[in-house]
């Protein structure tokens, strides 16, 4: 046997790979042996194959589908790899945050429904509430769409050839959320049904996966306040002055915020800050959104945006907007005057809600 050759074993054992995933990935034409013996078929694998190996062997601990493995080992450059790599860990980040998410929301609902006492938590709070959606000062149309009822707030900001009927259709297919009573018990399962229709919705008025919506939802269900999010609209709550950002923007610079990798004053400047990781889209894989349950007390006054206040108008300027508007559509009218007036760059959309005390 040639120096620069080594047998399986000793090549499993280099690169730590095991026998069996050698002869699998030989098999999937993912890691082809150097030489194969005519007479045995015993594989024998280079030295300079090593360096392959254990960026496989590495891939494969990152959880990376073959698939996605083959992809990279069909690049040219190591660039092109990092990219491919950076990629997936974005999508791989995203997943796993959703799952925390849908966690973090079973145990609130669980928790709150083993506390709640149907007699003794009778529905006291209601909503008032106020939507606009405007144009704003440079985008010839608009692809918002913002909606307010007695039990549902909602703002979808569409992108795309269609965006407009993206983020109407999504919108109107949770309009069915603001009569229907919610079950005891049920607010997950309405919610995950409500958001499938929404992403069915998106599909049927736009084919393409350069046009979608994002989706900021909140269900009124007579005791708490139930949040649906994916993208970057946005939902605040103002609670005893303070504002508090109760949604985490769904796009690759919050990602690089999150890693340390960019400041959120670098971020706001940066040329990708639009670009998202996840929303609906016309015909893109399917995506989970952030799901949360939120306390409800009188005096609360919550905030659905569009990028088109967030991205322009200063988080203290918005907060102090709210807090100064006697009534949400005074709040609604100052917010959209602010983010034209400081140049309305894009179609902006607000909701605003408070949450009072029910009128007997």
């Amino acid at each position: 046997m040639r120096e620069d050759m080594l047998t399986i074993g000793a090549f499993a054992r280099a690169c730590r790979l095991s026998p069996k995933a050698l002869r699998l990935y030989d098999e999937l034409d993912l890691l082809r042996p150097a030489r194969v013996d005519p007479d045995t078929g015993y594989r024998y694998y280079a030295v300079a194959q090593l360096e392959q190996a254990r960026l496989v062997a590495w891939l494969r601990r990152l959880g990376m589908p073959l698939a996605g493995i083959r992809r990279i080992r069909a690049l040219d450059d190591p660039a092109s790899a990092a990219r491919e790599i950076r990629a997936y860990w974005a999508r791989t980040e995203a997943e796993t945050a959703a799952r925390r998410d849908l966690a973090s929301f079973l145990v609130d609902h669980l928790t709150a429904e083993s506390r709640e006492d149907p007699v003794m938590n009778a529905t006291t709070l209601e909503l008032r509430y106020c939507a606009h959606s405007d144009t704003g000062r440079v985008r010839p149309t608009n692809q918002d769409t913002a909606y307010a009822g007695t039990r549902l707030l909602a703002v979808a900001d569409g992108f795309g050839p269609a965006g407009a009927p993206a983020s109407s259709a999504a919108v109107e297919a949770l309009r069915f959320l603001d009569t229907e009573e919610v079950p005891a018990g049920g607010v997950l399962n309405l919610l995950e049904d409500a958001v499938q229709g929404a992403a069915d919705a998106v599909r049927d008025a736009a084919d393409d996966s350069e046009t979608g919506t994002t989706l900021t939802a909140m269900l009124w269900t007579g005791s708490r306040l139930a949040l649906v999010h994916i993208g970057d609209s946005r939902a605040y709550l103002l609670r005893d002055g303070e504002l508090f950002r109760i949604t985490h923007d769904h796009t690759m610079v919050q990602s690089m915020v999150d890693e340390g990798r960019l400041t959120p004053e670098e971020a706001a400047a940066h040329p990708q800050r639009t670009l998202l990781l996840r929303a609906l889209t016309g015909n893109g894989p399917a995506t989970h959104p952030d799901l949360r349950l939120h306390e409800a007390r009188p005096g609360d006054r919550y905030l659905l945006c569009s990028d088109g206040l967030s991205a322009v108008v200063p988080q203290d300027r918005v907060r102090d907007l709210l807090a100064a508007a006697p009534a949400p559509d005074r709040a609604v009218t100052s917010l959209v005057d602010a983010a034209n007036g400081a140049g309305g760059p894009d179609n902006v959309s607000c909701v605003v809600a408070d949450l009072v005390e029910a009128v007997a």
